[in-house]
């Protein structure tokens, strides 16, 4: 009989494959970074050729290639270089052609670049270091650990306040530690992703400008004055690259796409729509990027250099971070789903041994609060982890993340009342993660926390809260949610959520 069945299945699915292949003939699977999506209008038109992105953190994006699980023909990220540093990443990669190139600058807003006298005169990152240092300006910048753009901006600093003429080592890093940690200190936002930290830093008022790509400095609604430091910067070339997996006939794909993607057309309209320079020499950059020749930093040459870079910056140098995770405990979670809730926050005390689980557990100096909540808010416990010797509290959250029980109603805004009556800490960044599986049941309503949300004080109203939906989340609310508080949405219903809590981790 399962001879029979065999005999039967087999060639089904053989046709199904056949099928599937002969349904997508001109469809090119990129694995992409995020800044990536501003030109799904423009690849929408490619001839020839149907663009299907997907898109992921450039850490978790470069582990996929370097296993061999990148599910895609071919990768687009702003860089490469961080994926070129990892043992045997080179031979899963093919032909790599560069599209456009955006330096990592300083914006600020043109009242303080005038009052810093940085409006007409050059600068240096040790200037702008000098000025960060004395609290006369505050800037944002994403997580090196989870954005490009950070990545490349904290390399671009210590290279320069190291005064270092070849790639950054291990002996070099540790000496420019202090002075980083100096710099830092004027550091006010931070994201997971480029075009978020835009966003949040056009609704903070209080801070004077951002570290960001030119192309995204340029398109801020209110002008900037960028600041292009003298000594050197790091740049994005966005290398569209076909994997060396990828089929035959996705290479043709793949050469017909960039073909066009470097024709001079194509390039004037990347440059006008995206504000990136062109790549091509037949293209000029326009008169909005400057005249100032701009002076490439040495990048790290070995992985351990760059992976210690990320992690000193996360566990010395960056101001610590104040988390508060309002659980989903109700009965709804009894299972799986309670078990999965367990995995997450594990997994978020260094139990996933790759680099970006090494990068997304609870950082040292980071104080963490947990609520859980079922029909009404459970008592908040608190965890500070130490800036030596983490292990003792990473194993106490572990204990707690593993007693978590599932019973009850659902009191959502009951439990996030309870994070936003924490005390803020001055000096961190406050925030908040909303995990629930379902429809609050219990307690107040929306309406009630909305208005309790606008009486806050300035300090906890500013608090954004990461929404994770799981199960029968209420979507639309929940959207609110992190439309009232200036946070964003996760979707864990289909993924993991040991994954989303990953994402959300470079937010925080």
């Amino acid at each position: 009989m399962r001879r029979a069945l065999a005999a039967v299945l087999i060639p089904l699915l053989l046709t199904a494959a056949a099928c599937s292949t002969a349904a997508e003939p001109d469809t090119l699977h990129v694995l992409a970074g995020s800044e990536i999506k501003d030109l799904e209008p423009l690849l929408a038109r490619a001839p020839g050729v149907r663009v299907e992105l997907t898109y992921t953190g450039t850490l978790d994006g470069a582990e996929q290639v370097a296993n061999g699980r990148a599910d895609a023909d071919a990768i687009w990220f702003s860089a490469n270089r961080y994926l070129s540093l990892i043992d045997g990443a080179q031979a899963r990669l093919s032909t790599q052609t560069k599209i456009m190139a955006s330096p990592v600058v300083l914006g600020l807003k043109p009242g303080k670049a005038a009052e810093l006298g940085w409006d007409k005169q050059p600068v240096t990152w040790t200037d702008i270091a000098m000025a960060a240092e004395r609290g006369r300006f505050g800037f944002g910048m994403t997580n090196p650990a989870s954005s490009n753009s950070g990545f490349s901006a904290l390399v671009g600093v210590a290279a320069a306040l190291s005064d270092a003429d070849a790639a950054l080592g291990t002996d070099q890093i540790r000496t420019v530690t202090p002075r980083l940690k100096r710099f830092f200190s004027a550091q006010r936002l931070t994201a997971g992703s480029s075009g978020w930290l835009a966003d949040a830093y056009a609704r903070n008022p209080a801070v004077d400008g951002m570290i960001n790509y030119e192309s995204v400095l340029l398109g801020q609604r209110e002008p900037l004055t960028l600041i292009y430091p003298s000594d050197g910067v790091v740049s994005a070339d966005y290398p569209l690259t076909l994997l060396a997996a990828a089929p035959p006939a996705k290479k043709a794909l793949y050469d017909r796409l960039t073909a066009w993607l470097r024709t001079p057309q194509v390039q004037r309209e990347i440059m006008t729509g995206t504000h990136r320079r062109p790549i091509v020499p037949e293209v000029r950059p326009d008169d909005r990027f400057g005249a100032a020749q701009l002076i490439e930093l040495p990048f790290p040459n070995r992985r351990a250099a760059a992976d210690e870079l990320i992690s000193t910056y996360l566990n010395e140098v960056r101001v610590p971070a104040q988390a508060r995770f309002v659980l989903d405990t109700s009965g709804s979670m009894r299972g799986t789903r309670i078990e999965a809730l367990r995995q997450a926050l594990v997994t978020l005390t260094g139990a996933d041994g790759s680099a970006s689980g090494a990068f997304t557990r609870f950082s040292n100096r980071e104080s963490v609060t947990m609520i859980p909540f079922n029909g009404t808010a459970g008592t908040p416990t608190p965890f500070v982890v130490p800036d030596r010797d983490p292990e003792p509290v990473l194993t106490r959250i572990k204990e707690y993340a593993r007693g978590l029980d599932a019973a009850g109603g659902t009191a959502i805004y009951d439990g996030l009342r309870a994070a936003y009556d924490q005390p803020v800490t001055p000096g961190h960044y406050g925030s908040v993660v909303l995990m629930t599986d379902g429809e609050n049941t219990d307690g107040s309503d929306f309406a009630a926390f909305a208005a309790y949300h606008r009486s806050l004080p300035q300090e906890r109203r500013a608090i954004p809260t990461f929404v994770v939906l799981f199960g029968e989340s209420d979507d639309e609310e929940m959207r609110q949610v992190a439309e009232l508080t200036g946070g964003a949405v996760f979707d864990a219903r289909s993924g993991s959520l040991s994954a989303a809590f990953k994402e959300i981790r470079g937010y925080q």
